[in-house]
């Protein structure tokens, strides 16, 4: 039986049931938990359950879960216990750091592992955590088979450690993922994925007016804006979309100083943050209608566009004229930050008070074209820097 409550907003509460499940006669085989708040308190639970000598739980997702390195104690315990069950597991998008592979790689080495595929993709991972993560393998060659390290921060040395691995007889390595690497990804949270973004004029509709370098729309009261006639123009409402589009192809490039060489449309995960004042954050298919004054060219309002409605109590979301009521969250700002991850189809907004990101919506999609951030606004609504 397969279980998949990725992004149902749980918490360790569900991890209990869960654990009780594990422990029971229940036929469990792949369990889903990704994009939940679990932190630590759920992952102790759970691993309860997983540590009984009923559980057959063979694929473990814990994928954007608010982890950190105390869980890799925890499931190190695990992959350790016999006998393990456990074939697959993904901890990733989690801070875990070097510290938390060193953890893990404690269950690695152990001869009772039997973990065939294990996904750490953006988790903060340098050459040092990489290092750790050869030297396991070398201990416990027989098993792991795939390694994604995407989104990491290896280095030459860290990649060099891991081809040695994969290019031994001896260990059983058969795929090794580092790609999209860099400084730039050991940044905490979602701000590894950090994108730069302009705004259009092609695509502003003439109500509204651009400055500060293409990163803020201002919505005029009287003025028309002599913008002229373009057929990705929106032409009844008062929206705009970025240049950029947001797919999940090619490598993305990153200098010595973490910096983006290939800023958009490239790496497949991304997050920006935009400042507003009456508006509505967006993101659109290109091919979605610029004209007239129905749902097929509204933000929210067809199929081919996902919005959240910003106003100073509550927001909406809304994807093919189907609206959802948010509360706002005692923190609420008026910078709201968005993650995408164009392969995974998941969208999420949240709002961003003190670098403290509290959760409003996510997405859940299949994505088939790339996707351009856009605006509508009753005032003004600006892009961030993020650093």
């Amino acid at each position: 039986m397969d279980v998949l409550l990725a992004g149902c907003e749980l918490t360790e509460v569900t991890c209990k049931a869960v654990a009780s499940a594990l422990q029971s006669s229940i036929s469990l085989k792949e369990l889903d938990l990704s994009y939940n708040d679990l932190k630590e308190s759920g992952v102790q639970l759970l691993c309860t359950g997983l540590n009984s000598p009923h559980s057959k739980l063979t694929t473990l997702r814990l994928n954007l879960c608010h982890l950190s390195k105390a869980s890799c104690e925890m499931m190190a315990s695990v992959l350790r216990s016999a006998p393990s069950h456990l074939r697959e597991l993904d901890m990733s998008d989690n801070d875990l750091k070097d510290q938390g592979v060193e953890l893990l790689c404690v269950g690695l080495r152990n001869p009772q592992c039997k973990l065939e595929t294990l996904r750490l993709s953006g988790c903060l991972i340098t050459h040092e955590g990489c290092s750790l993560l050869s030297s396991a393998l070398k201990s416990n060659p027989s098993y792991l088979k795939q390694l994604d390290l995407n989104y990491n921060h290896p280095g030459d040395s860290g990649v060099r450690e891991l081809t040695d691995r994969l290019n031994d007889p001896i260990c059983k390595l058969e795929t090794l993922r580092y790609d999209h690497g860099g400084e730039c990804r050991i940044k905490p949270g979602h701000r590894k994925y950090a994108c730069e973004l302009t705004l259009d004029p092609n695509t502003a509709h003439r109500s509204l007016s651009l400055s500060e370098g293409n990163r803020k729309v201002t919505r005029l009261k009287r003025q028309q804006q002599p913008y002229p006639d373009h057929p990705e123009r929106f032409d009844s409402r008062a929206q705009v979309l970025c240049r950029e589009g947001l797919a999940g192809h090619h490598p993305e490039r990153c200098d010595s100083l973490g910096q983006s060489l290939v800023n958009t449309g490239q790496s497949g995960r991304y997050y920006w943050e935009a400042e507003w004042r009456n508006g509505e954050i967006a993101v659109a298919y290109k091919s979605m209608e610029r004209k007239g004054s129905g749902n097929s060219s509204r933000f929210g309002g067809n199929a081919k566009s996902w919005s959240l409605e910003c106003s100073s109590n509550s927001y909406s979301a809304c994807h093919n004229n189907k609206q959802t009521a948010i509360p706002a969250p005692s923190s609420s700002s008026s910078r709201v930050g968005v993650y995408l991850d164009w392969p995974a189809g998941t969208l999420s907004f949240y709002s961003v008070s003190s670098n403290t990101l509290t959760h409003l919506h996510t997405f859940h999609s299949t994505f088939t074209e790339p996707l351009y951030p856009g605006f509508w606004t009753l005032s003004s609504v600006s892009l961030c820097q993020i650093t």
